[in-house]
Protein backbone atom coordinates (compact mmCIF):
# COMPACT_ATOMS: atom_id res chain seq x y z
CA UNK A 1 0.00 0.00 0.00
CA UNK A 2 2.98 2.43 0.75
CA UNK A 3 4.78 1.40 -2.66
CA UNK A 4 1.23 1.85 -4.34
CA UNK A 5 1.74 5.28 -3.45
CA UNK A 6 5.33 6.12 -4.23
CA UNK A 7 4.35 4.83 -7.64
CA UNK A 8 1.39 7.20 -7.92
CA UNK A 9 1.38 9.86 -10.85
CA UNK A 10 2.71 12.69 -10.14
CA UNK A 11 0.88 14.92 -11.55
CA UNK A 12 -2.81 13.89 -9.90
CA UNK A 13 -2.45 15.15 -5.96
CA UNK A 14 -3.28 12.15 -3.56
CA UNK A 15 -3.92 11.94 -0.20
CA UNK A 16 -3.65 8.56 1.76
CA UNK A 17 -5.39 8.29 5.00
CA UNK A 18 -3.98 5.10 6.97
CA UNK A 19 -5.48 4.02 10.18
CA UNK A 20 -4.67 1.91 13.25
CA UNK A 21 -0.69 2.20 11.84
CA UNK A 22 0.09 1.80 15.24
CA UNK A 23 0.23 -2.16 15.02
CA UNK A 24 2.75 -1.31 12.85
CA UNK A 25 5.00 0.87 14.62
CA UNK A 26 7.81 -1.66 15.28
CA UNK A 27 8.06 -3.49 12.00
CA UNK A 28 11.59 -3.10 10.62
CA UNK A 29 10.32 -3.34 6.86
CA UNK A 30 7.37 -1.02 6.83
CA UNK A 31 9.33 1.73 9.12
CA UNK A 32 12.06 1.81 6.10
CA UNK A 33 9.38 1.69 3.68
CA UNK A 34 8.17 5.12 5.21
CA UNK A 35 11.47 6.57 5.41
CA UNK A 36 11.90 6.12 1.86
CA UNK A 37 8.49 7.07 0.97
CA UNK A 38 9.41 10.19 2.72
CA UNK A 39 11.89 11.27 0.33
CA UNK A 40 9.92 10.45 -2.44
CA UNK A 41 7.20 12.69 -1.71
CA UNK A 42 9.17 15.17 -1.17
CA UNK A 43 9.35 15.88 -5.04
CA UNK A 44 5.42 15.29 -5.22
CA UNK A 45 2.02 16.91 -4.33
CA UNK A 46 0.98 13.40 -2.68
CA UNK A 47 0.32 13.46 1.30
CA UNK A 48 0.29 10.31 4.14
CA UNK A 49 -1.51 10.69 6.59
CA UNK A 50 -1.69 8.36 9.46
CA UNK A 51 -4.37 7.69 12.37
CA UNK A 52 -3.47 6.63 15.18
CA UNK A 53 -3.96 6.55 19.17
CA UNK A 54 -0.86 6.25 20.17
CA UNK A 55 2.55 8.28 19.23
CA UNK A 56 5.13 6.25 17.00
CA UNK A 57 7.24 4.07 19.30
CA UNK A 58 10.23 4.90 16.84
CA UNK A 59 12.13 8.56 17.09
CA UNK A 60 13.34 7.59 13.46
CA UNK A 61 9.81 7.92 12.58
CA UNK A 62 9.07 11.02 14.68
CA UNK A 63 11.46 12.88 13.26
CA UNK A 64 9.82 12.50 9.26
CA UNK A 65 6.11 13.46 11.01
CA UNK A 66 4.50 16.85 11.62
CA UNK A 67 2.41 15.14 14.56
CA UNK A 68 -1.04 16.56 15.16
CA UNK A 69 -2.98 15.67 18.70
CA UNK A 70 -6.31 16.43 18.35
CA UNK A 71 -7.64 17.05 22.18
CA UNK A 72 -10.45 15.47 23.66
CA UNK A 73 -14.08 18.10 23.42
CA UNK A 74 -13.58 21.42 25.11
CA UNK A 75 -16.45 22.70 27.89
CA UNK A 76 -18.26 24.57 24.80
CA UNK A 77 -18.27 21.15 22.72
CA UNK A 78 -19.56 18.97 25.31
CA UNK A 79 -22.00 21.87 26.67
CA UNK A 80 -23.46 21.33 23.21
CA UNK A 81 -23.35 17.63 22.53
CA UNK A 82 -25.29 17.05 26.24
CA UNK A 83 -28.02 19.78 25.13
CA UNK A 84 -28.46 18.05 21.89
CA UNK A 85 -28.83 14.75 23.60
CA UNK A 86 -31.19 16.22 26.11
CA UNK A 87 -33.36 17.66 23.11
CA UNK A 88 -33.28 14.56 21.09
CA UNK A 89 -34.79 12.58 23.81
CA UNK A 90 -37.46 15.24 25.66
CA UNK A 91 -35.07 15.39 28.81
CA UNK A 92 -35.16 19.16 30.35
CA UNK A 93 -32.20 20.29 31.60
CA UNK A 94 -32.18 23.32 33.46
CA UNK A 95 -28.92 25.90 32.57
CA UNK A 96 -27.35 25.01 36.20
CA UNK A 97 -27.54 20.96 35.61
CA UNK A 98 -26.55 21.36 31.92
CA UNK A 99 -23.32 23.20 33.36
CA UNK A 100 -22.32 21.02 35.88
CA UNK A 101 -22.59 18.20 33.75
CA UNK A 102 -20.52 19.39 31.23
CA UNK A 103 -17.96 20.24 33.47
CA UNK A 104 -18.24 16.75 34.75
CA UNK A 105 -17.58 15.25 31.43
CA UNK A 106 -14.26 16.69 31.20
CA UNK A 107 -12.00 14.46 29.83
CA UNK A 108 -13.83 12.27 28.27
CA UNK A 109 -14.07 11.80 24.26
CA UNK A 110 -17.31 12.27 22.57
CA UNK A 111 -18.19 8.09 22.53
CA UNK A 112 -17.71 7.75 25.78
CA UNK A 113 -20.21 11.17 27.03
CA UNK A 114 -23.15 9.00 24.32
CA UNK A 115 -22.08 5.90 26.30
CA UNK A 116 -22.87 7.40 29.65
CA UNK A 117 -25.81 9.49 28.65
CA UNK A 118 -27.40 5.60 26.51
CA UNK A 119 -26.66 4.21 30.09
CA UNK A 120 -28.77 6.79 31.68
CA UNK A 121 -31.94 6.90 29.24
CA UNK A 122 -31.81 2.91 29.52
CA UNK A 123 -31.86 3.62 33.32
CA UNK A 124 -33.99 6.13 34.09
CA UNK A 125 -35.60 7.32 31.11
CA UNK A 126 -34.31 10.91 30.64
CA UNK A 127 -30.86 12.64 30.94
CA UNK A 128 -30.49 14.64 34.75
CA UNK A 129 -27.55 15.93 37.57
CA UNK A 130 -27.88 12.31 38.63
CA UNK A 131 -26.00 10.80 35.99
CA UNK A 132 -22.99 12.93 37.50
CA UNK A 133 -22.14 9.45 39.24
CA UNK A 134 -22.27 7.76 36.22
CA UNK A 135 -20.01 10.22 34.24
CA UNK A 136 -17.50 10.22 37.46
CA UNK A 137 -17.68 6.28 37.44
CA UNK A 138 -16.88 6.70 33.83
CA UNK A 139 -13.55 8.67 34.89
CA UNK A 140 -12.37 6.03 36.97
CA UNK A 141 -12.39 3.90 34.51
CA UNK A 142 -10.59 5.65 31.96
CA UNK A 143 -8.04 6.74 34.41
CA UNK A 144 -8.09 3.37 35.40
CA UNK A 145 -6.64 1.66 32.35
CA UNK A 146 -3.96 4.63 31.78
CA UNK A 147 -1.75 2.44 34.26
CA UNK A 148 0.12 5.57 35.27
CA UNK A 149 -2.80 8.06 37.10
CA UNK A 150 -4.90 6.65 39.93
CA UNK A 151 -8.32 8.19 40.32
CA UNK A 152 -8.14 8.73 44.25
CA UNK A 153 -11.71 8.49 46.00
CA UNK A 154 -10.64 10.77 48.55
CA UNK A 155 -12.82 10.47 52.05
CA UNK A 156 -10.78 12.59 54.31
CA UNK A 157 -11.26 16.25 55.17
CA UNK A 158 -9.95 19.10 56.31
CA UNK A 159 -10.86 19.17 59.90
CA UNK A 160 -9.73 15.39 60.19
CA UNK A 161 -6.19 17.14 60.49
CA UNK A 162 -5.14 18.49 63.40
CA UNK A 163 -2.68 21.55 63.25
CA UNK A 164 -1.12 22.62 60.09
CA UNK A 165 -3.21 26.28 60.57
CA UNK A 166 -0.59 27.94 58.28
CA UNK A 167 -1.33 25.68 55.39
CA UNK A 168 -5.00 25.51 55.65
CA UNK A 169 -5.49 29.01 55.74
CA UNK A 170 -3.09 29.19 52.63
CA UNK A 171 -5.27 26.26 50.71
CA UNK A 172 -8.99 27.97 51.34
CA UNK A 173 -7.19 31.06 50.01
CA UNK A 174 -6.11 29.03 46.83
CA UNK A 175 -9.44 27.50 46.48
CA UNK A 176 -11.04 30.96 45.85
CA UNK A 177 -8.69 31.96 43.31
CA UNK A 178 -10.01 29.00 41.01
CA UNK A 179 -12.89 30.98 40.69
CA UNK A 180 -14.61 33.00 37.78
CA UNK A 181 -14.15 36.31 39.81
CA UNK A 182 -10.54 35.72 40.58
CA UNK A 183 -10.14 35.89 36.89
CA UNK A 184 -12.13 39.08 36.39
CA UNK A 185 -10.23 40.33 39.39
CA UNK A 186 -6.65 39.83 37.66
CA UNK A 187 -5.60 36.39 39.98
CA UNK A 188 -3.71 34.00 38.06
CA UNK A 189 -5.20 29.93 38.37
CA UNK A 190 -2.99 28.39 41.57
CA UNK A 191 -0.33 26.34 40.36
CA UNK A 192 0.57 24.12 43.06
CA UNK A 193 2.57 23.29 46.59
CA UNK A 194 4.79 21.10 47.36
CA UNK A 195 5.19 19.66 50.60
CA UNK A 196 8.39 19.00 52.65
CA UNK A 197 8.26 16.90 56.00
CA UNK A 198 9.17 13.51 58.02
CA UNK A 199 7.13 10.84 57.23
CA UNK A 200 3.69 10.73 59.17
CA UNK A 201 3.29 14.74 59.35
CA UNK A 202 0.42 14.28 57.08
CA UNK A 203 1.65 15.37 53.86
CA UNK A 204 -0.64 12.75 51.84
CA UNK A 205 -3.67 13.64 54.25
CA UNK A 206 -3.83 16.81 53.54
CA UNK A 207 -3.47 16.31 49.20
CA UNK A 208 -6.48 13.92 50.48
CA UNK A 209 -8.20 16.39 52.49
CA UNK A 210 -7.70 19.26 49.55
CA UNK A 211 -9.78 17.15 46.88
CA UNK A 212 -12.78 16.62 49.69
CA UNK A 213 -12.76 19.98 50.42
CA UNK A 214 -12.39 21.72 46.98
CA UNK A 215 -14.72 19.06 45.15
CA UNK A 216 -12.01 18.59 42.36
CA UNK A 217 -11.50 14.83 42.14
CA UNK A 218 -7.54 13.45 43.02
CA UNK A 219 -5.37 11.91 40.42
CA UNK A 220 -2.26 10.31 41.51
CA UNK A 221 0.67 10.19 39.94
CA UNK A 222 2.92 7.40 40.40
CA UNK A 223 6.10 9.10 39.38
CA UNK A 224 7.41 4.98 38.32
CA UNK A 225 5.10 4.16 36.17
CA UNK A 226 6.11 7.14 34.01
CA UNK A 227 9.50 5.21 33.39
CA UNK A 228 9.60 2.82 30.58
CA UNK A 229 12.59 0.80 28.96
CA UNK A 230 11.78 1.47 25.31
CA UNK A 231 13.53 4.46 24.07
CA UNK A 232 11.35 7.32 24.33
CA UNK A 233 8.65 5.65 25.77
CA UNK A 234 8.82 7.78 28.93
CA UNK A 235 8.49 11.14 27.62
CA UNK A 236 5.82 9.63 25.53
CA UNK A 237 3.93 8.55 28.70
CA UNK A 238 4.43 11.81 30.57
CA UNK A 239 2.77 13.84 27.43
CA UNK A 240 -0.06 11.66 27.99
CA UNK A 241 -0.28 12.04 31.67
CA UNK A 242 -0.30 15.88 31.33
CA UNK A 243 -2.97 15.61 28.62
CA UNK A 244 -5.29 13.79 30.62
CA UNK A 245 -4.53 15.52 33.37
CA UNK A 246 -5.23 18.64 31.58
CA UNK A 247 -8.80 16.74 30.00
CA UNK A 248 -9.93 15.78 33.55
CA UNK A 249 -9.55 20.10 34.69
CA UNK A 250 -10.60 21.23 37.34
CA UNK A 251 -8.95 18.47 38.89
CA UNK A 252 -5.66 17.86 41.48
CA UNK A 253 -2.65 16.07 40.46
CA UNK A 254 -1.11 14.62 43.62
CA UNK A 255 2.69 13.38 42.98
CA UNK A 256 3.44 11.58 46.08
CA UNK A 257 7.11 11.13 47.00
CA UNK A 258 8.30 13.11 43.83
CA UNK A 259 11.95 13.04 45.39
CA UNK A 260 11.94 9.01 45.20
CA UNK A 261 11.18 9.28 41.49
CA UNK A 262 13.61 12.31 40.31
CA UNK A 263 16.13 11.76 43.13
CA UNK A 264 18.54 9.52 41.90
CA UNK A 265 22.17 9.96 39.38
CA UNK A 266 20.52 10.90 35.84
CA UNK A 267 23.40 9.15 34.19
CA UNK A 268 22.13 5.98 35.77
CA UNK A 269 19.29 6.03 33.43
CA UNK A 270 20.50 7.69 30.36
CA UNK A 271 19.12 10.99 31.40
CA UNK A 272 15.67 9.67 31.00
CA UNK A 273 14.79 10.77 34.48
CA UNK A 274 15.82 14.60 33.71
CA UNK A 275 13.88 14.74 30.15
CA UNK A 276 10.82 13.58 31.95
CA UNK A 277 11.54 15.85 35.01
CA UNK A 278 11.88 18.82 32.42
CA UNK A 279 8.26 18.10 30.54
CA UNK A 280 6.91 17.96 34.17
CA UNK A 281 9.00 21.83 34.95
CA UNK A 282 8.13 23.33 31.69
CA UNK A 283 4.69 22.43 31.65
CA UNK A 284 4.32 23.58 35.59
CA UNK A 285 5.67 27.14 34.39
CA UNK A 286 3.50 27.85 31.87
CA UNK A 287 0.47 25.98 32.31
CA UNK A 288 -3.15 27.57 31.98
CA UNK A 289 -5.59 24.54 33.42
CA UNK A 290 -6.99 24.19 36.20
CA UNK A 291 -4.80 21.45 37.70
CA UNK A 292 -3.95 21.91 41.23
CA UNK A 293 -0.28 20.09 41.32
CA UNK A 294 0.47 18.78 45.12
CA UNK A 295 3.84 17.00 45.33
CA UNK A 296 5.01 15.46 48.81
CA UNK A 297 9.30 15.25 49.40
CA UNK A 298 10.53 13.47 52.49
CA UNK A 299 13.66 13.77 51.73
CA UNK A 300 15.01 17.10 50.57
CA UNK A 301 18.52 16.43 49.75
CA UNK A 302 17.43 14.46 46.54
CA UNK A 303 15.39 17.06 45.32
CA UNK A 304 16.73 18.61 42.11
CA UNK A 305 17.46 22.30 42.63
CA UNK A 306 15.12 23.14 39.80
CA UNK A 307 11.50 22.32 41.07
CA UNK A 308 12.51 23.61 43.87
CA UNK A 309 12.38 27.06 41.89
CA UNK A 310 10.06 29.91 42.38
CA UNK A 311 7.63 29.61 39.73
CA UNK A 312 7.30 25.85 39.53
CA UNK A 313 5.22 25.80 42.87
CA UNK A 314 3.04 28.63 44.37
CA UNK A 315 4.96 28.12 47.91
CA UNK A 316 6.78 25.45 49.61
CA UNK A 317 5.56 24.20 52.97
CA UNK A 318 7.50 22.34 55.52
CA UNK A 319 5.54 20.29 57.78
CA UNK A 320 7.49 19.99 61.20
CA UNK A 321 6.48 17.39 63.65
CA UNK A 322 3.90 18.71 66.19
CA UNK A 323 4.11 20.96 68.95
CA UNK A 324 2.23 20.00 72.04
CA UNK A 325 -0.83 21.98 71.00
CA UNK A 326 -0.87 20.25 67.94
CA UNK A 327 -0.35 16.87 69.39
CA UNK A 328 -3.72 17.69 71.95
CA UNK A 329 -5.55 18.36 69.12
CA UNK A 330 -4.18 15.26 67.30
CA UNK A 331 -4.67 12.53 70.07
CA UNK A 332 -8.58 14.53 70.55
CA UNK A 333 -9.20 14.06 67.16
CA UNK A 334 -8.42 10.60 67.13
CA UNK A 335 -9.88 9.51 69.96
CA UNK A 336 -13.49 11.00 69.16
CA UNK A 337 -13.12 9.38 65.98
CA UNK A 338 -13.00 6.05 67.87
CA UNK A 339 -13.75 6.65 70.97
CA UNK A 340 -16.30 9.80 70.93
CA UNK A 341 -17.05 8.63 75.26
CA UNK A 342 -13.85 9.38 75.92
CA UNK A 343 -13.17 11.23 79.77
CA UNK A 344 -9.74 11.31 80.56
CA UNK A 345 -7.28 14.12 80.89
CA UNK A 346 -4.45 14.45 77.97
CA UNK A 347 -2.15 16.67 79.42
CA UNK A 348 0.08 13.78 81.13
CA UNK A 349 0.03 11.89 77.96
CA UNK A 350 1.19 15.04 75.94
CA UNK A 351 4.14 15.53 78.03
CA UNK A 352 5.39 12.04 77.33
CA UNK A 353 5.30 12.25 73.41
CA UNK A 354 7.62 15.08 72.52
CA UNK A 355 8.56 13.88 68.95
CA UNK A 356 6.06 11.69 68.06
CA UNK A 357 4.57 12.68 64.68
CA UNK A 358 0.72 12.44 63.97
CA UNK A 359 0.93 9.12 62.20
CA UNK A 360 2.53 7.85 65.80
CA UNK A 361 0.07 9.67 67.66
CA UNK A 362 -2.85 7.91 65.83
CA UNK A 363 -0.81 4.20 66.39
CA UNK A 364 -0.79 4.88 70.17
CA UNK A 365 -4.20 5.73 69.98
CA UNK A 366 -5.09 2.63 68.39
CA UNK A 367 -2.44 0.30 70.36
CA UNK A 368 -3.74 1.69 73.66
CA UNK A 369 -7.15 0.31 72.56
CA UNK A 370 -6.26 -3.20 71.76
CA UNK A 371 -4.82 -3.20 75.36
CA UNK A 372 -8.39 -2.51 76.67
CA UNK A 373 -10.17 -4.29 74.33
CA UNK A 374 -8.33 -7.19 75.25
CA UNK A 375 -8.95 -6.73 78.74
CA UNK A 376 -12.94 -6.52 77.96
CA UNK A 377 -12.69 -2.81 79.17
CA UNK A 378 -12.93 1.08 78.18
CA UNK A 379 -9.74 2.96 76.84
CA UNK A 380 -8.18 4.47 79.79
CA UNK A 381 -5.34 6.93 80.14
CA UNK A 382 -2.96 4.21 81.31
CA UNK A 383 -3.35 2.41 78.11
CA UNK A 384 -2.08 5.19 76.10
CA UNK A 385 0.84 5.64 78.40
CA UNK A 386 1.73 2.01 78.35
CA UNK A 387 1.25 2.29 74.49
CA UNK A 388 3.64 5.39 74.06
CA UNK A 389 6.16 4.32 76.14
CA UNK A 390 6.54 1.17 74.21
CA UNK A 391 6.59 3.06 70.59
CA UNK A 392 9.94 4.24 69.44
CA UNK A 393 9.35 7.51 66.90
CA UNK A 394 10.79 7.98 64.08
CA UNK A 395 12.45 11.35 65.98
CA UNK A 396 14.81 9.17 67.07
CA UNK A 397 15.39 6.52 64.44
CA UNK A 398 16.04 9.18 61.69
CA UNK A 399 17.38 11.91 63.91
CA UNK A 400 19.66 12.56 61.41
CA UNK A 401 17.01 13.31 58.54
CA UNK A 402 14.65 15.27 60.65
CA UNK A 403 17.41 17.86 61.87
CA UNK A 404 18.51 18.27 58.27
CA UNK A 405 15.05 18.92 57.21
CA UNK A 406 14.89 21.47 60.28
CA UNK A 407 18.06 23.37 59.44
CA UNK A 408 16.56 23.24 55.79
CA UNK A 409 13.20 25.07 56.47
CA UNK A 410 15.25 27.48 58.76
CA UNK A 411 17.03 28.91 56.38
CA UNK A 412 13.83 30.76 55.06
CA UNK A 413 13.51 27.96 51.73
CA UNK A 414 10.09 26.51 53.11
CA UNK A 415 7.03 28.06 54.97
CA UNK A 416 6.21 26.97 58.29
CA UNK A 417 2.66 24.63 57.77
CA UNK A 418 1.86 25.29 61.30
Amino acid sequence: MLNWLKEQNSKVSTVLLVKDFHKYYDDPSINRTIKELFSALKKTSHNLIISSHLFPSSEELDELMAIINLPLPDQKELRSLIKQIALNTNSSLEEQDLNELSIASSGLTEIKVKQVTAKALAQRGKISKEDIKDILEEKKQVIARSEILEFFEAKSSQDEIGGLNVLKVWLNQRYRAFSKEAREYGLPIPKGVLLVGAQGTGKSLTAKSISNSWSMPLLRLDVGRLFSSLVGSSEARTRETILRAEAMSPCILWIDEIDKGFGGDARSDGGTSQRVLASLLTWMSEKESAVFVIATANNIDKLPGELLRKGRFDEIFFLDLPNSEERLSILDLHLKKRRPSYSFPLSTIIDRTDGFSGAELEQAVIEGMHISFSENRELMEKDLIKAISELVPLSRTAKEQIDLLKEWSSTGRARSAS
